[in-house]
């Protein structure tokens, strides 16, 4: 028998501090590199954006990985990626957290299109609001000085 599944994931982690040293002039690069990653690892990407400070994913993980390995792979090769291309010359490191939801077929389309509006999402809420309110809404219990 074969084996099926459909494990849906919106990831997102920030800089450092929340320092905005993703430079939107370059952004687009660092989303194809985060690409390539993601497709060597057997995963689909549907979806990646973000703001200087942060990156929201929308992914389907493929079994054989391990989630927090998947977001540790990114960050440690984006980071390297980063600091070598010289594209990025604030970027220091990636927090040391992230935030990974699961979502149905259902909410897909929902949530590509939450991570495609970003720029514009973020005219009216800040990343720390943005941030609590999907804890919230996945009914994850938090402490706010463990958030950054």
């Amino acid at each position: 028998m074969s084996t099926f599944r459909q494990i849906y994931y919106h990831i997102i982690f920030s800089t450092k501090y929340r320092k905005p040293v993703l430079n939107e002039q370059y952004e687009e690069e660092l989303y194809k590199y985060i690409w390539g990653i993601v497709k060597n690892k057997n995963c689909k990407l549907y979806r990646i954006n973000g703001m200087p400070d942060h990156i929201h994913l929308f992914t389907d993980l493929h079994p054989s990985i391990c989630l927090s390995d998947f977001v540790k792979d990114i960050k440690v090769a984006s980071n390297l990626w980063m600091k070598q291309s010289g594209l990025f010359p604030d970027f220091e490191e990636w927090q040391s957290g992230y935030g990974a939801f699961t979502y149905s077929e259902r909410e897909k389309d929902k949530i590509i299109n939450y991570i495609k509006n970003q720029k514009e999402h973020h005219k009216k809420e800040d990343f720390e609001a943005e941030y609590k309110n999907i804890l919230k809404s996945n009914g994850i219990d938090f402490d706010e000085k463990y958030l950054w």
